[in-house]
């Protein structure tokens, strides 16, 4: 068998010996950029603002997001100030201001922000429509004031927001995904979890669907994390905790 001319081994062994000799902080590897995203949840009795952040790890196309932390607004339910929107902007700008102390200045204006309404706003659109849109109208002016990149208002439908629930409820349990020994994300072999959730006015049972016959309007189909899910969601309006407390105060009574 020919042996290995001797220019060949001794190259070889000066490239060992320099990579020996090199330090690995002398190629640093930069960090994940951390990236910031906020939510003012405007619910049926109070409302919340939410930071989320990130980096640019994704699991199958799908950003790895968490929340933390949280502003409680003070006060109550948006749709409660119909008849004096400024109230609803003063009640919103002392988590406005904490949440520009808790992202970095120089990220602010990279930040989105965003407003979802959601069971009283409906309720108050249906019996009183143009009270909404006086509402809405001074909360963005007061958003695009901030120094975040407000990104506009909506008002949910109840299957969006339950199917939001629904992702938000499966992502903690790690339904999705998972990480594995190594610290890296893996598909999750577990089955997905239905969701029950009570609120002021109603409750809603939301689960994936597993026949396609399901009429359309009750169903949102999400793309996450490589996979296509059918969301549906059974609505029972007068059973959330304000009705429960009313029923109870009546037994009390009598």
């Amino acid at each position: 068998r020919e042996l290995l001319p001797p220019w060949l081994v001794i190259v070889a062994g000066l490239t060992g010996i320099v990579l020996l000799c090199v330090s690995t902080k002398d190629v640093p590897v930069p960090p994940l950029r951390t990236k910031y995203g906020i939510v003012v949840d405007a619910g049926p009795s109070r409302s919340i603002l939410l930071i989320y952040q990130w980096s640019s790890t994704k699991a199958n196309e799908t950003g790895v997001i968490r929340e933390c932390s949280s502003c409680p607004v003070q006060g109550l339910g948006v749709s409660s100030y119909s008849d004096s929107p400024q109230k609803v902007v003063k009640s919103l700008e002392p988590c406005l201001n904490w949440a520009q102390k808790q992202i970095p200045a120089e990220q602010h204006s990279q930040t989105p922000l965003y407003l979802g309404a959601t069971t009283s706003m409906r309720q108050l659109n249906l019996s009183h429509p143009i009270l909404p849109e006086g509402l809405l109208a001074a909360l963005t002016v007061t958003l695009k004031s901030s120094p975040f990149s407000f990104q506009g208002t909506q008002l949910l439908s109840s299957p969006d927001k339950e199917a939001f629930n629904w992702v938000a409820v499966n992502y903690v349990l790690e339904n999705f995904f998972k990480y594995n020994w190594q610290g890296e994300l893996i598909p999750s072999r577990k089955g997905m979890a239905g969701v029950l959730s009570v609120g002021g006015t109603s409750t809603q049972l939301t689960s994936k669907a597993e026949e396609e016959n399901q009429a359309p309007k009750e169903r949102v189909r999400l793309q996450l994390y490589g996979q296509t899910h059918s969301v549906v969601t059974w609505h029972c309006p007068c059973h959330g905790t304000r009705r429960l407390r009313s029923s109870l105060l009546s037994l009390l009574i009598q």
